[in-house]
């Protein structure tokens, strides 16, 4: 088994996972236990899937049943949280407000509050990079400004805020990964993505491919070399390591801060477009729509923090074998 710098194969750590039976949550899981930490799992399967889960680690239960929450905490003798349980579209979001400060931002303070009661001192947070709101420029540091331009990237600011308090007075230590693009699927192919309703670029561009019918491009016209907007795309295995070498590093006494997470490479959507045409062996079927506001034309990570403090580097930074890996589960899932 090969381990990336900073993890440590002898020291076994009991992790805690909210909202572990989702996407991200679930390859995160998986390579923790591949690593040989002992996990259980938080999720009320709201937007989660029991079958991501591997027998006997989850526990059906919500944020913000604090005292459930300790109770669990303290039994498993939980050494750190890894914290993903939210809701994450951004156009619901706008549409009600209320629904994501209550489940993200109070959901987060009932799971800091039962990290208090039980003793827990470090948690890595699942933040955005939607905290940046439209930077003026790209590759976007850890620097720039923060100003979320909606609910979802605002209620993740709160919680960040929420966490640096936490660490003055309570000194709980954190750390915030601000995620760009998570994208592919686990290289075995028992795992990707499955969100109702999908909004992802490469399972919509699969679809497409598998049904006939045509996705939707948003936009032709930027400044871009092809016109269509640029992101960085980050496989969903290289997402969930540098969650766990968050966690070393706070359980070795590293300090809170926060990093963004991407491949600081960034990738048209028509390059993506090639890319699962190249992968498939088949035409992609699609329409160019209007721009979608507040879309900017481009949103690349700056990552030389995370990979300088953390150790952290991408093992699957290739489009064709994100892609790939994508392509594994999409047909995988319809057989």
């Amino acid at each position: 088994m090969l381990l990336q710098s900073g993890v440590d194969p002898v020291h076994s750590r009991k992790i805690l996972v909210t909202g572990g039976a989702g996407y991200i949550g679930s390859h995160t899981v998986r390579l923790l236990l591949k690593q040989g930490h002992d996990v259980v799992v938080v999720d009320n399967l709201s937007k989660g899937y029991r079958h991501n889960v591997p027998e006997g680690r989850l526990r059906e239960l919500d944020l913000t049943d604090t005292a459930a929450l300790a109770s669990l905490m303290g039994e498993h003798g939980t050494e750190a949280v890894i914290h993903f349980a939210a809701f994450i579209a951004v156009g619901e979001s706008m549409r009600e407000p209320e629904r994501y400060f209550a489940n993200n931002v109070s959901g987060s303070l009932s799971l800091l509050t039962a990290m208090l009661q039980a003793g827990v001192k470090h948690i890595v947070f699942s933040s955005t990079a939607a905290v940046y709101g439209n930077p003026a420029s790209s590759p976007i540091a850890e620097t720039f400004p923060i100003q979320p331009v909606n609910p979802y990237g605002e209620s993740k600011v709160m919680v960040e805020t929420m966490l640096r308090w936490f660490d003055q007075i309570h000194g709980v230590t954190s750390v915030c990964l601000r995620y760009f693009n998570a994208s592919g699927a686990d290289p075995d192919g028992g795992l990707g993505e499955e969100h109702e309703p999908e909004t992802h670029l490469i399972p919509l561009l699969l679809r497409a491919v598998m049904t006939g019918k045509p996705v939707t491009v948003f936009g032709a016209d930027y400044d871009t070399p092809d016109g269509t907007c640029i992101r960085d795309y980050i496989h969903v295995n290289d997402l969930a390591q540098a969650h766990i070498l968050a966690v070393e590093h706070l359980s070795g006494g590293g300090a809170s801060d926060q990093f963004n997470v991407g491949t600081g490479t960034g990738h048209t959507v028509m390059e993506m477009i090639h890319a699962v045409e190249t992968v498939t062996g088949k035409k992609v079927p699609y329409t160019v729509g209007p721009r979608r506001e507040g879309d900017p034309p481009g949103l690349v990570a700056a990552s030389d923090k995370l990979r300088s403090r953390l150790g952290w580097s991408p093992e699957f930074a290739d489009l064709r074998t994100i892609v790939q890996h994508a392509w594994n589960f999409a047909i995988a899932r319809k057989a």
